[in-house]
């Protein structure tokens, strides 16, 4: 399945429900996702790790379609098939152990 089947399946799942919680609730929804995540990986638990994955990107796509932005196409707009800072593949960019921002 492609992303944008993804998208519009999620789409036609829960539109309903993203529509009334809106953007900023349906964003906290999202990090909450993240955070569950986080702690899977730090207990090593494989199959919650599954999960929790899969909730962070059902919960991205519900965002997604509230912007009206196809995720798919924004991927590939920035990424395609390279490194979008330096241009190449594979990335020559120095490597950062965290983001900027910490």
């Amino acid at each position: 399945m492609e992303l944008k089947e993804m998208q519009k399946m999620i789409k036609e799942i829960y539109i309903h429900h993203d529509s009334r919680r809106g953007v900023y609730n349906t964003l906290k929804w999202l990090i909450s996702e993240v955070e569950e995540l986080d702690e899977a990986i730090n207990n090593n638990d494989m199959q919650s790790i599954k999960e929790e994955a899969s909730d962070v990107l059902a919960w991205l796509l519900s965002l997604m379609n509230l912007l009206s932005i196809d995720l798919e196409g924004a991927f590939l707009e920035k990424y395609n098939n390279k490194c979008p800072r330096c241009g190449a593949k594979p990335c020559t960019c120095d490597y950062r152990e965290t983001p900027n921002n910490q």
